[in-house]
């Protein structure tokens, strides 16, 4: 089906990417020369403490009516152009006080406000009816959210880090710049099934396909709020909101004001900056009209490198068709960060080898280490400009561009290097909060210098000699030099050949070569001497020659391992939002359009084959409350379609019964899809050991793993199996869950919540092998197909939040989470769940405390418990991930009066080294000092 009629504003972005750079430039220039003009009304004041005539820094003031306003600074002192004359109304927010409306009849004077204390806050979970308004009584679904003063106050490194002290959270770390973020299982470095939007925007790599942790998002300086939902949302967010959202929220350049700056030192010679810069502009009327921002954001530091040396888990698994062997074994092993040693050859054990070649058994070629092959170097630079124009008092009219330029590890079906990898992203925008929104963006990438280092292994190895020369090489001198003096061993049974047959003791041999492992290991240190003759040396002239040429040439080339890829997305997205008197209606639809372009280096788009993909969506929704407005409901339905695919509903029924104001109870039954990605589809990549292929088309006459083992195993070939595969189909999930939230006793806060869900059509992969036999070898390769699941997956879990809100402004709380992956079937597909079974959190923490001549001090200590779990990544990093556990912590000092804000602290504080992901680097200790100067008006 031809959808182009669908989506005719893709096209025309398509033109051209210059086009929207110069577009970007213009906004950036606009921001530069425009001018204030005079002639408007001004509100000041102060705002304090009603109790106590405290200060309150950061109380966000609302003019009723309109979206101008402004927050208090480190006295306590605002002020705001009104854009019309007393009498007006302020609405005054402010976390742990009673939400007010002042009224305002002159502004002849500084106003003098006093906010109460309402009885209870939460650091991490707002629970006034503002903060949950929005997000947690739409949805009713789990939903974690992340405050203005809890994104500065994170005791983690920063505040994506701290996104994994909220219950259910998993954090990956790949590396020091690259870390993901999941939720309820199917955890990965690549996370498909989860979206991240920063204000609306999905923060998605075109090509990877993936979103791109916090790479490309905000500087923390200009974050206000961060909300994660949590399970399938699809209804509500679109595809591929299947186990959960993460919605950041920027500063509102007309509500957040003036310069905001800050640097950050620490360990591993990490050096972090960030300014942002707001401003307003009024008309002639005094009225607040156009606003612009500014943001700039620089990374640099020494990543985390993976040295992980022991054994390789693959050879253990069922997708491995060759006996397993050891570290101990005497020809080496295939090491988890050594690339090339996946290369191996292997006499036959079932008798004419264990005479020819005696003692020979699996042996390896000698690999290249991790840290001779990657650009440890971690750089991220981002800028963004962002201008907001009033129509009118409510309609906003937002223009904005993004760029982000880094080098950083990911680690995917590869460790890969993105070295001095571009992003663009531009946005146009047209919202009315509460009613409408039309916003359009794009998001371009340049994969830069971008490389594979394990394929770059191989290209090194191959140099030397290929794999078939060294193979033989090794065999051959190992039956003319060592094999003789094997044969001379005390004890080495004799070839008794006769006219009745040939006789062997074979068990005589096993224990004689087994009592003489030193000599053979000798013997394989020597012949692989011999044999890597030529082998390129890290460090030396000829290996930096031929690395820099092999990393230069792109891998559809000739011995090339570089990325090419130019992709880009574009979207289309629009909503409105009616009240009729029976509830409030939501309508909306979306758009998007993927242009590839990879050349043949991830997709297979090679040659004048080009890959475009479409797809839409449609929504509409009913919100109602019910019971004297204590049941809230919702119901929506959309429609999805990818011009691949048919057509899908998501169907979602929510609801929060509130028992009174202080308990809510929650319940929904929800559901996503996600349609397979553009690497399921398309994908054609040659990481060595397989060839990782899309499945858009299907398979014909393969063979299962198994019975390639078992051909091993007997050498009869009716033991193989071969079987089709049929083309991938989208994935759907159908969530059930229930909930409470609750505050007892005014200090006791409770957020607990249990789900199942059901996957149907469940995408992962299969290993399978493409060829035939000849002479007794197979000849052809080993294939992971994108492909679904024979029978339906469900997964379940439970999660619980405390907090306990103590005298003085301090906090004690935790969280537990429990999440299992139910279906255990024979089923080849290899789930990839990837979740710890246990894991728990316990926070304390203190805000803005007064001790004693020490004033203005504040602290937070969180430690995480991980249970070890099995990660299935790709072919070269699956296995276990031991128990961890970390502890994070800072203690910070603000001084009102220079507006600037001290902050020391430490994530992993007690330098545990553990891996989160198998393949990925050891994580220890990083502690940093924090200088943020932040002069909002």
């Amino acid at each position: 089906m031809n959808l182009s009629y669908v989506f005719p504003i893709a096209r025309l972005w398509s033109i051209g990417n210059s086009v929207w750079r110069k577009i970007g430039l213009s906004l950036f220039l606009t921001a530069c020369w425009t001018c204030s003009v005079f002639g408007q009304y001004q509100i000041t004041g102060t705002v304090t403490d009603a109790d106590d005539g405290k200060a309150l820094v950061g109380v966000r003031i609302l003019i009723v009516g309109t979206t101008t306003g402004g927050l208090t600074d480190g006295s306590g002192a605002f002020s705001i152009n009104s854009p019309k004359a007393a009498p007006v109304s302020l609405e005054l927010q402010y976390l742990s006080y009673d939400s007010l409306i002042y009224e305002v009849s002159s502004f002849a004077k500084p106003l003098n406000i006093s906010m109460k204390p309402a009885p209870v806050t939460i650091a991490q979970v707002d629970i006034t009816a503002t903060a949950l308004s929005e997000t947690q009584q739409r949805s009713a679904l789990t939903v974690e959210s992340m405050s203005i003063n809890a994104i500065k106050e994170t005791p983690a490194a920063n505040f994506y880090e701290g996104l994994g002290h909220l219950k259910g959270v998993d954090m990956n770390a790949a590396s020091f710049g690259f870390k993901v973020v999941n939720t309820r299982g199917f955890n990965s470095t690549q996370p498909v099934r989860s979206l991240q939007l920063i204000d609306g925007v999905d923060n998605q790599s075109p090509g990877f396909n993936f979103s791109l942790g916090n790479f490309l998002g905000a500087s923390e300086l200009d974050l206000e709020s961060v909300d994660l939902v949590v399970g399938a949302s699809s209804a509500f967010y679109g595809p591929n909101a299947f186990n959960g959202v993460i919605a950041m929220q920027t500063k509102n350049p007309f509500v957040h004001r003036g310069l905001s700056a800050s640097i950050k030192i620490g360990e591993r010679n990490w050096v972090e900056s960030a300014v942002r810069y707001a401003k307003v502009f009024t008309n002639k009327k005094g009225e607040d009209k156009l606003a612009i921002k500014l943001n700039l954001f620089y990374l640099r530091a020494d990543d985390w490198e993976a040295d992980n040396f022991e054994e390789s888990y693959r050879d253990t698994t069922e997708d491995s068709a060759i006996p397993y062997v050891g570290i101990n074994n005497p020809g080496g092993y295939d090491a988890v960060n050594r690339y090339g040693d996946e290369v191996f050859g292997i006499a036959d054990e079932l008798g004419g080898d264990k005479i020819q070649v005696p003692g020979l058994g699996k042996f390896y070629r000698t690999g290249y280490n991790e840290e001779d092959l990657l650009d440890y170097d971690t750089r991220n630079i981002k800028a963004a400009v962002a201008l907001h124009y009033k129509l009118t008092d409510k309609v906003e009219l937002i223009a904005g561009s993004n760029y982000s330029n880094g080098t950083t590890v990911f680690q995917g079906i590869n460790r890969i290097s993105l070295k001095d990898i571009q992003f663009f992203q531009h946005k146009v925008e047209v919202r009315k909060p509460g009613t409408f929104f039309v916003r359009a963006y794009m998001t371009y990438e340049n994969a830069g210098n971008s490389y594979d280092p394990v394929f770059t292994a191989l290209r090194l190895q191959n140099l030397q000699r290929n794999d078939n020369s060294w193979n033989n090489a090794y065999r051959r001198y190992w039956g003319t030099q060592i094999t003789p003096q094997i044969k001379q061993f005390e004890g080495y049974p004799e070839l008794m050949i006769s006219p009745e047959g040939i006789s062997f003791d074979f068990d005589q041999q096993a224990d004689v070569l087994q009592q003489r492992q030193a000599e053979i290991r000798d013997w394989h240190a020597e012949t692989r001497t011999l044999i890597d003759e030529g082998y390129l040396v890290p460090g030396s002239p000829e290996f930096q020659a031929a690395f820099d040429s092999i990393t230069s040439l792109i891998i559809t080339k000739e011995g090339g391992t570089k990325f090419f890829d130019k992709s880009a997305l574009y979207h289309l997205h629009g909503e409105y939002k009616f009240k009729p008197s029976f509830g409030e209606i939501t309508l909306g639809g979306n758009g998007r359009l993927y242009t590839p372009n990879t050349e043949g280096s991830i997709f297979s788009d090679t040659g004048s084959v080009s890959i475009t993909n479409m797809e839409f969506g449609v929504y509409a929704g009913l919100r109602k409350k019910m019971i004297s407005d204590r049941l809230t409901m919702t119901g929506t339905l959309r429609m999805d379609k990818n011009q691949n695919f048919r057509y899908l509903f998501s169907p979602a029924l929510t609801g929060a019964f509130q028992l009174n104001e202080r308990h809510t109870l929650r319940m929904s039954l929800s559901s996503a899809i996600r349609n397979p990605t553009l690497a399921d589809q398309y994908l054609f990549y040659n990481v060595g050991g397989a060839i990782l292929v899309g499945n858009i088309n299907g398979y014909d006459d393969l063979i299962t793993m198994e019975s390639l083992r078992s051909y091993f195993n007997t050498l009869n070939l009716d033991t193989l199996k071969r079987f089709d595969l049929g083309r991938i189909e989208p994935e759907q999930v159908t969530t059930g869950e229930i909930g409470y939230r609750g505050l007892i006793n005014n200090q006791l806060y409770v957020d607990a919540g249990y789900y199942y869900s059901r996957y149907q059509n469940f995408i992962g992969y299969r290993f399978a092998f493409r060829g035939e036999i000849v002479s007794g070898f197979p000849a052809g390769k080993v294939f992971r197909v994108a492909s679904n699941a024979d029978s339906v997956v469900t997964t379940q879990g439970a999660a619980i939040g405390l907090t306990y809100f103590l005298p003085g402004g301090y906090t004690i709380g935790g969280n537990y989470s429990w999440n299992v992956l139910n279906t255990k079937t024979d089923d080849p597909i290899v789930p990839a769940y990837n979740t710890p079974e246990h894991k728990f959190n316990i926070n304390l923490a203190g805000r803005d405390l007064n001790l004693g001549k020490l004033k203005h001090v504040g602290f937070n200590l969180n430690y995480k418990w991980v249970q070890g779990f099995l990660f299935e990544g790709s072919p070269q990093f699956t296995g276990l991930i031991p128990t961890y556990s970390l502890l994070d912590a800072q203690i910070n000092k603000r001084f009102p009066d220079l507006n600037t804000t001290v902050k020391l602290g430490a994530s992993n504080i007690l330098n545990n080294q553990v891996f989160t992901v198998y393949g990925g680097p050891r994580i220890g200790r990083l502690s940093y000092l924090s200088l943020t100067y932040d002069f909002n008006r």
